[in-house]
């Protein structure tokens, strides 16, 4: 079993806590800027075993009655239609996507803003489409100077232009669909608006990564690095805590350069600034509640994940070899190799030994099975059903779907739907299998092992297909492939 890193229970308990703590510090209102994934945080489980995925939804519940939900989205995003590349959509679907999400799980949606407006026919557009969904929707403009000239930005030729966000509860929680949205931005304009108006307001961040109390090379912290190598983030010590308390706090980069603005524009507007430095701002409590030597270890393999997923992303094009090279420098400074994950070598020497493409998986347990390439099964469907047979205890010489059941489809692939791979991937057999589950005991048991999968490790010989890899990705197993196709091309989809 994966051993657990975090204790969730804890985490509940504090950040609940230090949140309403801090909304209790300013008084009337608190604006909370929401940095990385509100929910489906896959990077944070990772890193930290025990890190539930939607753990931070589940502490937001607790303290929905006194929140409500602000959407940020930068309209520039919208009119070059901007993708979240995770999920294959765009940033504006996304917004929907959220609000859907969001609203199912009791909380309350306030509004929507669309930063840096410029009358964009399509962020026009999409504010219509807002309206009639019964969304209310301000506009904040692109302030000239900012965020250098805090006497125009803190001005009404500034913060003043924008629209003032009418909120109706203490806690404001500000997100977005990705970076660059304009939270900060967005905050500090409502704290412009809310001190004209009377109001004690205030703003915080609650932001995972870096962890602020844990050691500035500590692989949690060098995992994030590697995580956000294309956005050229920087983790360091933060030199205006060190200044103000003596002690040790990780930032990161872009935080640490903006404080001395951000400072500025707060002291404008309240007086004075309640913070003395970036990390002053934050509310995170993760680091309280680690298991130190689980954490490093998940972390260094996190690292390694983050390597391979560089350099696939380097040969699709969708970033440059600095990218590549910063992880490859992280590498080093963990003194981590390929080899350290453990799936890597059996699954090259399998393909080897077979000179077809192959795959390894490591299961929970501890042991590795592996999958090669087949006239019926692709090498993830085979080291899957493999794994399957190893859970259940179940005979290897046992074919858990007949050739009888994989053959009718493979021609229905090839010969009406127009797939020049007769090969089942991982979402097709899993069907099968369920299917001859109905009638066959064994392979109802091998079916009933697919919960056992959760925090598996996985390596393929080449790139896998996008279907295999949302398919493992939903039982909880972490991929990683060689940055080479099946065979020589130039497109990278369906394989």
């Amino acid at each position: 079993m994966q051993k657990i890193g975090f204790d969730s229970e804890k985490y509940l308990q504090l950040q609940s806590e230090k949140i309403m703590e801090r909304v209790k510090l300013f008084g009337d209102k608190l604006y909370l800027e929401f940095g990385g994934k509100l929910f489906d945080d896959f990077h944070a489980s990772r890193v930290l075993p025990g890190f539930e995925p939607d753990i931070k939804i589940k502490m937001l519940s607790q303290l929905k009655d006194q929140a409500e939900i602000l959407m940020v989205i930068n309209a520039n995003d919208i009119e070059g239609n901007k993708m979240r590349s995770d999920l294959g959509i765009s940033y504006a679907h996304d917004v929907l996507r959220l609000i859907d999400i969001l609203r199912g799980k009791g909380f309350y949606i306030g509004s929507v803003v669309l930063t840096r407006f410029a009358s964009q026919t399509s962020v026009m557009a999409f504010q219509k489409r807002l309206e009639r969904l019964g969304i209310k929707v301000y506009r904040h403009y692109p302030i000239e100077g900012y965020p250098s000239e805090v006497e125009k930005i803190v001005s009404e030729d500034g913060f003043g232009k924008n629209e003032y966000i009418v909120t109706t509860r203490p806690l404001v929680m500000v997100t977005a669909p990705g970076p660059g949205s304009g939270k900060m931005a967005t905050c500090l304009s409502q704290l412009y608006h809310e001190f004209k108006r009377g109001i004690k307001a205030g703003y915080a961040k609650y932001e995972t990564f870096p962890i602020w109390n844990l050691p500035l090379n500590h692989p949690v912290n060098v995992a994030y690095e590697a995580a956000t190598a294309d956005l050229d983030d920087l983790n360091m010590i933060d030199p205006f805590h060190m200044d103000a308390y003596g002690e040790m706090a990780v930032n990161y980069n872009r935080d640490v350069e903006i404080f001395p603005v951000l400072s500025a524009v707060m002291t404008k507007i309240m007086g004075e600034c309640p913070y003395k430095s970036p990390t002053d701002m934050g509310v995170n409590m993760a680091g309280y509640c680690v298991d130190d030597q689980i954490v490093r270890e998940a972390s260094k393999q996190e690292i390694i994940r983050r390597y391979y997923a560089a350099l696939i992303d380097l040969r699709k094009g969708l970033i440059g070899k600095e990218s590549v090279s910063k992880i490859e420098i992280l590498m080093q400074k963990m003194q981590l190799t390929i080899n350290d994950r453990a799936v890597v070598k059996p699954a090259l020497v399998k393909e080897q030994l077979t000179g077809t493409p192959a795959c390894a998986m490591q299961l929970p347990t501890g042991e590795i099975v592996t999958g090669k390439t087949g006239k019926l099964l692709g090498a993830a469907s085979s080291a899957m059903l493999n794994a399957l047979k190893v859970l259940g205890g179940i005979d290897d010489s046992i074919d858990l779907i007949s050739s009888s059941v994989i053959e009718p489809i493979q021609k229905l692939k090839v010969e009406h739907m127009g797939s020049v791979n007769p090969r089942l991937h991982t979402d097709e057999v899993l069907i099968c299998l369920a299917v001859c589950a109905a009638t066959d005991p064994v392979a109802k048991l091998a079916l009933d092992q697919l919960t056992k999968l959760k925090g598996a490790q996985f390596h393929s010989s080449v790139i896998l297909s996008h279907v295999d890899k949302k398919t493992l990705k939903e039982l909880g197993v972490d991929v990683t492939c060689e940055p080479k196709s099946k065979r020589e091309s130039v497109y990278m989809g369906e394989n």
